[in-house]
């Protein structure tokens, strides 16, 4: 099946309470291919409505998309009205482009319109979830260790930066209970964040306005419901506290993927996801600035592919927040968000296969 599909009926059956362990999932139907690539028009608006003027403000936005082997930015262009009185674009620590804007002027409005023609190509056709490494010997390499034998230090992984605890996604013990069953011993590390993926796609409800932003990550898992970005912050704390390093995308998707399917949920708005490091993973990129790293989509339970535009990554959604600012005055405001997405072209290229959506692993029982 292609990697932008969601598990199968019959895989999901596999996952059900009550499944015996190691039974053998039955073989799934083919479903249609992805598109080879999909260029993707999408205006991203956002407008603040003050009760009273705004004398002084202070903003920065991560609007600009991403720009790599698998997406290429042909345009993007960021109004801003009014007009800002210092602007600068720049390049943060994780490669995400952002711009810090200024307003020295009274204002009751401000209008932000970001519209970008985006190239994005399909990835994970190859994915065989269980081709990589097991998940213990992984997460026991990444354990602080002060020197090696000898005195030796151990060379420094990236990766690890996406381990520790942010200020959105807290140690929650709870998390590392509910994560367990979908890593049995031995167990791949794209295998088993792939079935939890299904379970919390199963077990959460996605409820348009049920948290805010400031929503804490121990209410989301007690309520079971929340929306896209709290779906990946579950997905982010169960990998974390499993010692697995995982890092949270934001982004947009379209209403209806290009390869067909069911309308995804959360694509009025920006959306968010997770990449979960597996490296060896057969069909995960082995080199360049995503090298290691799978997309997952807990929202939607699927793999993401060519619907789906990267804007920036981050520990969790405080890093890359669309527009945030201060301000000064103001009083309170309402704020108004659309997003659309529109295919422009898409191709599609008979020499990328489909790629195989795993079952869940051995031994795992879904709660």
């Amino acid at each position: 099946m292609p990697a932008s599909n969601p598990f199968t009926a019959a895989h999901a059956a596999a996952a059900r309470p009550g499944r015996a362990e190691g039974a053998a999932p039955a073989v799934a139907a083919a479903a249609p291919a992805a598109p080879a690539w999909v260029t993707l028009e999408v205006r991203h608006d956002t407008t603040y409505r003050y009760e009273s003027p705004v004398s002084l403000a202070q903003h920065q936005a991560h609007l600009q998309p991403l720009a790599d082997d698998f997406q290429t930015l042909e345009s993007f262009d960021l109004a801003i009205q009014p007009a800002p009185a210092f602007r600068r674009d720049s390049t943060d620590a994780l490669g995400n482009r952002q711009t810090h804007f200024s307003l020295a002027l009274p204002h009751r409005e401000l209008h932000v319109c970001a519209t970008s023609r985006v190239r994005v190509r399909a990835r994970f056709e190859g994915l065989r979830a269980g081709s990589g490494s097991a998940w213990e010997p992984q997460a026991l390499g990444l354990r602080y260790v002060a020197a090696g034998p000898g005195g030796a230090r151990p060379r420094f992984e990236p990766a690890v930066q996406f381990l520790p605890p942010s200020p959105y996604v807290p140690r929650l013990p709870a998390l590392r209970a509910y994560a367990a069953p979908s890593f049995p011993p031995g167990c791949p590390v794209a295998e088993g964040a792939m079935h939890l993926m299904r379970r919390l796609h199963a077990d959460f409800a996605y409820e348009s306005r049920s948290t805010e932003v400031d929503t804490p990550l121990a209410q989301v898992l007690a309520q079971r419901r929340g929306v896209c970005q709290d779906f990946a912050h579950l997905l982010i704390g169960g990998l974390r506290m499993l010692g697995l390093p995982a890092r949270y995308v934001s982004g947009y998707l379209l209403t209806c993927p290009p390869e067909g399917g069911a309308a995804m949920l959360g694509a009025d708005a920006s959306h968010a996801w997770v990449q979960v490091w597996c490296p060896g993973t057969e069909g995960v990129a082995a080199q360049g600035g995503e090298a290691g790293w799978l997309d997952l989509n807990p929202t939607n339970d699927l793999v993401p592919s060519t619907g789906h535009v990267r804007v920036a990554i981050g520990r969790d959604f405080g890093d890359v927040t669309p527009l945030r600012g201060v301000i000064r005055g103001g009083g309170r405001h309402e704020l108004i968000v659309g997003v659309s997405t529109r295919v422009l072209h898409a191709a599609a290229d008979p020499a990328v296969l489909p790629a195989a959506i795993p079952a869940p692993p051995a031994g795992a029982m879904a709660r």
